[in-house]
Parts: structure tokens; sequence; C-alpha cells
């Protein structure tokens, strides 16, 4: 029997954007999402106190982002059946314990299975991204949905520079409690100014699930969309989850603080996201995933040629986290634009892609790097930016 796609409700006339709600979207996904990130710059902290081996420490990180792309397939479609304030406030209680469980993980594998649950939950983050496509003007989107997408990329890249300073000065087990603290402000702020939003389709649960089968059959964009940035993002996650165990070697011998400060390299680019919503808005995206793949491949060529050069590292860090915002920004706007009823459900799509990518990123990098060093990393993402390209150019 074919696939029952829920039954959708037309976008009545909902509270339009304005810069106060465009500010706390963007805060909201960016606080969300940083969960999945704080701990990889104190990792070879995590390593010291319960004395694992870097292939061991590795799931950390590699666990939390499979719990994340979990999280985007199985709970942010929710955000088309139900309240999306509701949602995030049910799932902002629910993180926050999570993350205490993890400031007091007793082992290293209480702290991985822990892990899997703040990434489940951390899907929060993702919630606010349909809601700006929905409060948005058609004309529009691209600006409103770059701005959002902006504070959720700069989540992602400057909980790394919190988490290293924090791990370096109070201990890696801080960091959540700092998390826990502004996950509940956020909470406050979104029940009070944020508001109620009906939701888009009528059904349950099961439905609900079975028509994101329906979607990605139909939408031959979504699915060149997701595959194209799950290999963009898989660098993401090569490169992330051993900056810090690569900076504590030879020839660098640097701390957790600096490998966090890297994020503040990668947030360079995450502010040219709202440019490149507004290229979308009157070019297409083509051209500018296009572009991002290049930056990618070129970033990690040069930085395995000229490997050794801090500054090279710092040039490097910028121009590949910008490659694949731009791709992320141009898919967004893509996957909003394909059904208005469905936007939780294909931006759920989109992003689950794209933390399976960067699982398996962050895997890839941590066996090259136990086996092959920088110059593996570096592999990882010259390879999956020429995929990338190849892959935007496929019907």
């Amino acid at each position: 029997m074919p696939t029952t796609v829920p039954h959708p409700i037309s976008e009545r006339s909902s509270p339009p954007v304005i810069r106060g709600r465009v500010f706390l979207l963007a805060l909201g996904a960016g606080v969300g999402v940083a969960n999945v990130y704080y701990i990889q710059p104190g990792l070879h902290l995590v390593q010291q106190t319960f004395g694992a081996d870097a292939d061991a420490v590795g799931w950390v990180p590699t666990l939390t982002q499979v719990g994340y792309a979990l999280g985007m397939l199985l709970l942010a479609p929710l955000g088309d059946l139900m309240d999306r304030k509701r949602l995030i406030l049910g799932k902002a209680l629910l993180l926050a314990l999570a993350l205490i469980a993890s400031a007091l993980a007793p082992t290293l594998a209480f702290l991985a299975t822990a892990g899997i649950i703040v990434g489940l939950l951390s899907s929060i983050g993702q919630d606010f991204i349909p809601i700006a496509a929905q409060l948005a003007s058609e004309e529009h989107r691209g600006r409103v949905v770059g701005t959002v997408t902006t504070g959720l990329l700069s989540g992602i890249l400057l909980s790394r520079t919190l988490g290293g300073l924090v791990a370096q000065g109070l201990g890696w087990r801080a960091i959540y409690w700092i998390a826990v603290s502004l996950l509940l402000i956020v909470a406050v702020a979104v029940w009070r100014f944020l508001p109620h939003l009906p939701a888009a389709t009528q059904g349950n649960y099961g439905r609900l699930l079975r028509s994101l089968a329906a979607l990605w059959q139909q939408h031959r964009a979504l699915r060149r969309s997701v595959s194209t940035q799950a290999l963009l993002a898989a660098s993401l996650g090569a490169f992330w989850s051993t900056l810090a165990l690569m900076l504590a070697g030879p020839p660098f011998q640097l701390g957790a603080g600096v490998a966090g400060a890297f994020g503040l390299a990668g947030a360079a680019g995450a502010l040219a996201a709202p440019l490149f919503g507004h290229l979308a808005d009157r070019t297409g995206p083509l051209p500018a995933i296009r572009l991002g793949a290049l930056l990618v491949m070129l970033s990690f060529g040069g930085m395995w040629l000229l490997s050794g050069s801090l500054p090279v590292l710092i040039a490097g860090t910028v121009l590949f986290d910008l490659g694949v915002m731009a791709a992320l920004v141009s898919h967004q706007t893509i996957v909003n634009g394909l059904d208005p009823s469905a936007r939780s459900r294909l931006n759920a799509l989109l992003m689950t892609g794209a933390m399976f990518g960067m699982a398996a990123g962050a895997w890839a990098g941590s066996w090259a790097w136990a086996h092959y060093g920088w110059p593996g990393i570096c592999a990882v993402g010259m390879a999956v930016g020429t995929g990338a390209l190849a892959r935007s150019f496929s019907r």
C-alpha cells in the first residue's frame, strides 16, 4: 500500500517575523546544537580522566553525533505535527537532565551513553529553522533562514571555543553545567516571546514517520541535497573530532583552550551565511553549493601541503567551514521551498543526512588519525569535497 502523507493544514496568518524573533530563533538554534560539540576540545582531558586510549575516547563525539542524527530523524519531524513552541520546551527540559547526567558521568562508557541522549535531544536546535521559514515571507525566506542558520552554525563552532576555554580552566565537566544554564535561559525566552504556531499536518506519529519515505521518493532535489551535504559534513566531523588531539602533539604542543579557539576561525565563515541566503534568493542555490565544495577541497589540500604551519591551519579552518556553511544555507533554501506543510520533515531529512555524514566523518577521522596522522585527515577532507562537487552536478 502507498504511504499516506499526513493531511496538510494551511499556513494561517502567522505572526510576522520581526528582528527580535529572528534573534531569538538564531540564539535558540545555536544554544541547542552547541551541546553536541562542547566536549570535543577537551577530549584529551577526558582521555586523562578515564585513562582511555585515543580510539576509545573518540566514541564520545561519534556517538553524540549519531544521537543527534537520530534526533533529527525521529524527533524533528514532530514540528509538523504539534505546536513547535511546546515541542521546544519539552525537549529543553529533557536535554537539561541529560546534560546533568553527563556532568556527573563516573565512567567513559556512561559519558558516551549519555552523549547519545544529549545528541538525540540537541535536535532542538533544528526546530527553530522551520519556524523561521514559516514566519518569513517568500521573497525574504532565504535571508531569514540564512540568519537563523548563522546562529546554528555559530553555535556549532563557538561551542568548541567555549568548551575548550572552560575545559582548560575549570575541567571538562564544568562545560555541561554551563550548558544547562544557557539552555534554561533560552527556554524561558521561548516561553515568554515565541508565538504558538499551529501544526502543519494532521495525523499520528507513525504516519508522520512513514511520510518521510514518501517525501524522499517525491523530491529529487531533496535526495541530491541530502547526499551532497552529508559528504561535506563528513569533513567537519573528521577535522573537529581530531583537532584537539593533533594540536596537543608535536609540532604544536597546544592545550584545549587553543583547540577551542579554532572555533572562532570557523565562526568567521558562519557570518557569511546570510549573504549566501540572499544569493540564493536572487540567483538560485547551486553556484554557492559548488563553490562550497571547491573551498573544502582546496582548504584540505593546502593544509596537507603546508602542514605544520599554524597560520595555514587557521586559514584552512576559515575556508573549509565557509564552504560547508555556504552549501548548508543553500540546501536549507532548497528543501524549505519544496512543501510548506512538510518543512520540519524536509529539514529533518536534510540534517539527518548531514549529521550521519558528520558522524561518519568523525569515525573516519579518528581512524585516519590513528593510522596515518594529519595527512590522513586531509585526505578524508579532500575526498568528501570532491565527492560533493561531483554530486552537485548529478540529477
